[in-house]
């Protein structure tokens, strides 16, 4: 079961695995509040899953590219960030309905993770398939399905989250190791004053979600954990320890909002990880910020 000791003034989490799954690339968590359902992709594997943890049922939706992101709208369609742009997904028929393309002029590039704001702007970032050039960016995809470039030479764009207020937005561009906060204007969904405010040393930072008091729990591709960091001093107050090298996201999900959802990825050697690519939960005691949903 899950438990909790303090050690150092780091509080260590043991995490349960939930879904046991062959994937290669499990990534894009988005727990949907009214459903009670869970959304992952399968990045290489070019599908999207709909999780429900209370049945632990796992159906799969067979997408033709790359999909790096998936997020509920108040629709109930998913959006989705894939290798060619913005889509939305009917759930029901598995029909694709094209948006938009930033990027027509990059073909070497692909969308990775992907967010909502509280005012149900999509924000989402992409990256070159050879993960070394900084040809990626970081887009808005608007309420009005109209998109702006939000940031520049991004090497591999990743996490994002918003502190409870929305007034700070946390980004991650992995190969930096950092994460870093801007001023955040929900009103517009500008942002501004960009500092590093964390430096990763185990691994590199992958995905990221917030929690009800303020605080980041990152995924540490290369590190075998999520890690809980208060932002505000740059300091590591906890960690969740995964059998899995590379752990790719989490999001908090559950009937309070208190599971910490992980997924992890089956990268490199992995004949001593056995549930590579797998799906595991943590009971925090602690409430997260909700999966905002995308307004169309």
């Amino acid at each position: 079961m899950n438990f909790k000791v303090n050690k150092e003034d780091v509080v260590n989490y043991k995490a349960e695995l939930i879904l046991k799954t062959d994937s290669i690339l499990t990534e894009g968590p988005s727990w949907d509040e009214d459903k009670k359902l869970l959304y992952w992709v399968d990045i290489e594997g070019k599908k999207v899953h709909i999780f429900d943890p209370q049945r632990s049922v796992d159906k799969e939706i067979k997408v033709d590219q790359y999909v790096g992101a998936a997020v509920p709208t108040r629709s109930g369609e998913l959006l989705l960030a894939m290798k060619n742009g913005f889509y939305f997904l009917n759930v029901e028929d598995s029909r694709l309905t094209f948006i938009c393309n930033p990027e027509n002029d990059k073909p070497y590039n692909r969308f990775n993770d992907g967010k909502c704001d509280c005012m149900g702007r999509f924000f989402a970032g992409t990256m070159s398939l050879n993960e070394t050039d900084p040809t990626g960016a970081l887009y808005c995809l608007e309420r009005d399905m109209t998109t702006r470039k939000v940031l520049e030479n991004v090497t591999i764009s990743n996490g994002i989250a918003w502190s409870p207020d929305n007034k700070t937005m946390y980004y991650i561009d992995s190969p930096t190791k950092r994460v870093d906060a801007f001023d955040y204007d929900p009103k517009t969904g500008n942002v501004s004053n960009r500092r590093a405010i964390i430096v990763i040393e185990e691994g590199v930072p992958d995905g990221m979600t917030s929690d009800s008091e303020g605080m980041l729990w990152i995924a540490h591709w290369g590190g075998w954990q999520v890690s809980r960091w208060d932002p505000y001093r740059g300091k590591k107050i906890a960690s969740v320890k995964l059998p899995v090298e590379k752990v790719s996201s989490c999001v908090f999900g559950g009937v309070d909002l208190d599971e910490l959802y992980i997924t992890t990825a089956r990268k490199g050697d992995v004949k001593n990880q056995p549930y590579a690519g797998s799906i595991f939960v943590v009971k925090t005691g602690i409430k997260g910020v909700p999966t905002y949903k995308y307004c169309r």
